[in-house]
């Protein structure tokens, strides 16, 4: 019998996957048997992760760089191919700029900059390389496109989350349009919109707020990917997937 969600000899790209959620989604499609490149704008962390991967036997290389910057979506496209082959998987994880301040800060506090920071990393990063990995998807008829956004872009908070909330609402649209002009070529794009995850020591207000009383974890990011980029979500796309515990019902 098949095994679900097998995703033997896929290539994939994940983004911000040094650590945490990232991280957690590139174990989860290397266990299904997933070939990945694990992007980090911290070559250190890229580094160490996929080594620590690679010796549990999975099949991960570190592949390092700011993908706001010019040319970097191009170039870890070739890289997937000189590595692997052309990449038929991108998972948009990555969404905290370099440099964030660790205190949420209100509108009025917040500049131009502030927005175009967040618009750079969390949407025109992921147009950059949705247009790098989309011309080989629809030439072999297949690809996944997942991109990780917040549920703060659903539910408006008092947590100073303008800024990252806008950049998020933006790529969601971004993403249901998409999935309109790839789909008829093989090509699914969703969005997996994030609760309470417990890499912001969100825990406490988890346990409240919570249907399942706890936080998220990679874990769980990891397994709700790997149904999407399988073979067998086909026919899902265009979606935007709370995954919030039952924090938010709908």
């Amino acid at each position: 019998m098949k095994r679900l969600f097998d995703l033997t000899g896929r290539v994939a790209l994940v983004t911000g996957a040094g650590q945490g959620m990232g991280l957690g989604i590139v174990r989860a499609l290397a266990t299904q048997g997933a070939r990945v490149l694990l992007n980090d704008y911290h070559a250190d962390r890229a580094t160490s992760a996929a080594a620590s991967l690679r010796e549990a036997g999975l099949e991960v290389t570190a592949a390092p760089g700011d993908i706001t910057a010019a040319g970097v979506p191009a170039a870890l496209a070739a890289l997937a191919r000189d590595t692997y082959g052309e990449i038929d998987t991108l998972v948009n994880n990555a969404g905290v700029p370099l440099g964030m301040s660790t205190s949420l800060r209100t509108f009025e506090h917040l500049g131009a900059a502030d927005f175009e920071r967040q618009l750079d990393l969390n949407f025109r990063a992921v147009v950059a390389l949705c247009r790098a990995a989309l011309p080989a998807m629809r030439a072999r008829k297949f690809g996944r496109i997942v991109t990780i956004s917040s549920e703060s872009w659903r539910l408006g908070q008092a947590m100073g989350l303008t800024d990252y909330a806008a950049a998020k609402a933006a790529t969601i649209g971004f993403m249901r349009n998409l999935c309109k002009e790839v789909g008829p070529d093989g090509v699914t794009a969703n969005v997996l919109s994030l609760g309470a995850m417990n890499n912001y020591g969100y825990d406490e207000i988890a346990r409240k707020v919570t249907a399942v009383g706890r936080a998220g974890t990679p874990e769980d990011v990891g397994a709700a990917v790997a149904y999407l980029v399988s073979a067998e979500a086909s026919w899902m796309t265009g979606q935007v997937i709370p995954l919030n515990g039952g924090s938010a019902t709908a």
